[in-house]
């Protein structure tokens, strides 16, 4: 599985605090290059569902 985050993100932070192992912040939220999504996914899962403008996504 991948991880993405589309157009639109606020910079707010949220994903990274819920999983930062596949999170981090730079000027906007970022999914980190060796981001192992499986082995997070249900940390993963909880940031797409508590993302307040919906812009992370999950990929296989």
């Amino acid at each position: 599985m991948k991880a993405i985050i589309e157009e639109g993100c606020i910079a707010c932070g949220l994903c990274e605090e819920i999983c930062p192992d596949v999170f981090e912040m730079i000027d906007l939220a970022e999914v980190k290059p060796d981001a192992d999504v499986d082995s997070n996914i249900d940390d993963v899962q909880r940031a797409v569902d508590e993302c307040p403008v919906g812009v992370i996504k999950i990929i296989s």
